[in-house]
Formats: C-alpha cells, structure tokens, sequence
C-alpha cells in the first residue's frame, strides 16, 4: 500500500455446520482497517490481499452473507485459508 492511501480491509467467517455461505463480520477504512489486520495477525487469522474483492466485500452489511456472485472470488480465498491453516498445523509441534 502506497503511503497516500488508505487501507480497507474485510473479514469473513464460515461456519460450514450452520452458514449457507460466508458473511462479513468486520470491515472498515484507514484506523479501523488497520486494527482489523492487527487484530488478524496477533490470533494467527490467514490475510490475502486482494484489494479488488475487498471494495466489494466493503460495501455489504456487517453480518450479510456473500452474494452468489461473489462465491468464485470466495471461494479462493477459503482454499487459501485452509492451505494456510494446513502449512501452520505441519509446522508447529502439538
């Protein structure tokens, strides 16, 4: 991120016992963009950057699932999470 702009940031959540699909739980511009990051890096949350979904991501309802539309662009990035979450159990000792 360039130092004139402002970050943005969105985070989801999927519980695939009770969810139909993700839904955004937190988004936010600038100050509160950046505490999300933080508050994602400091519980080990997996962050993917992908700036083009994450306009779109911000401009839902806290707590609306994903439309339909955006179940392909979603859907990678939950295979990157899982990959992430995957690369992190190999890595450290039980």
């Amino acid at each position: 991120m360039k130092k004139d702009e402002k970050a943005v940031a969105a985070a989801l959540k999927y519980d695939a016992g009770k969810d139909i699909a993700p839904k955004v739980i937190a988004k936010g511009q600038g100050t509160v963009a950046e505490k999300i990051i933080e508050l994602a890096k400091k519980n080990n949350i997996p962050i993917k950057s992908d700036p083009s979904l994450v306009q779109i991501l911000s401009k839902l309802d806290i707590d609306q699932q994903i439309p339909i539309e955006l179940y392909r662009a979603v859907a990678e990035i939950l295979a990157f999470v899982y990959s992430a979450n995957y690369r992190y159990r190999e890595r450290s000792p039980e």
